[in-house]
């Protein structure tokens, strides 16, 4: 408790001061145009990877970067992406997966959180989706692979979910909404956006027109992605809650 005193003397003495009517202009509005939803863990710091500012980003946290399905759950995710579309007039979603994510562990081994954790056991099965389609589509992958694999594939899940809410759903229609999929790895500091016509995560830049993938260092990662999305497994995603236990 400490350092969060002494850090929060420093905020109000230096950044706060510094910045004062960036803040005076918040108190009375916000404007953010990105929807950043991730995971809650302590590495994961949305500001810090993109250099936002406050104000910037309208955030969503929580344990495996999950959305439950429209209707699934009484959360506040739901409530937060509906609040995000409709009031802040949210123009882009990035889910955002990271490397080594606990949440992506418990799923590949849920049973044994039931009598452990049941509340983690009973918040993982909104991801019951990608745990089938890792199990059905990538029983040749162990360790740190099928890891991977499961973080990229759970971020293409939440953005699948996402388009079960009316008001994305109407957004998308209306080309006033994207949707976005990355994933951070802590180690090198590299995010990649997965790109639907190659079924590959690339540099997030690779989006913008102008980018020209020779210029830069990071290579592709070629990934099947939700090519592999069977009508099955898209029919869970959409029957929400109703449809986990089936």
């Amino acid at each position: 408790m400490k350092k969060l005193i002494r850090g929060l003397h420093e905020f109000q003495a230096d950044y706060f001061s510094e910045n004062h009517e960036l803040f005076e202009q918040l108190a009375h509005d916000q404007h953010p145009r990105v929807l950043f939803i991730t995971c809650s863990d302590s590495r994961v710091d949305p500001n810090l990877i993109t250099q936002s500012k406050v104000g910037d980003i309208f955030v969503i946290r929580n344990a495996g970067n999950i959305i439950p399905p429209f209707g699934a759950a009484n959360g506040g995710e739901g409530a937060a992406v509906e609040y995000a579309i409709h009031a802040l007039s949210i123009e882009h979603i990035v889910v955002c997966g990271h490397s080594n994510c606990g949440a992506m562990k418990g799923l590949l081994k849920k049973e044994k959180l039931r009598d452990e954790m049941p509340l983690v056991y009973e918040w993982l099965q909104h991801a019951e989706a990608t745990r089938r389609l890792i199990i059905e589509n990538y029983s040749d992958r162990q360790g740190d692979d099928l890891m991977d694999t499961a973080i990229a594939e759970n971020v293409l899940t939440q953005l699948e979910n996402l388009k079960t809410y009316p008001v994305i759903h109407s957004r998308l229609h209306q080309n006033k909404l994207t949707l976005h999929g990355w994933v951070y790895n802590i180690e090198s500091g590299d995010v990649h956006a997965y790109d639907p016509t190659s079924h590959s995560y690339l540099p997030p830049q690779s989006q913008i027109p102008s980018y020209k993938p020779e210029l830069d260092e990071m290579p592709p990662v070629h990934f099947p992605g939700a090519k592999w999305l069977s009508p099955e497994q898209s029919a869970r995603i959409y029957q929400g809650s109703a449809g986990l236990n089936n």
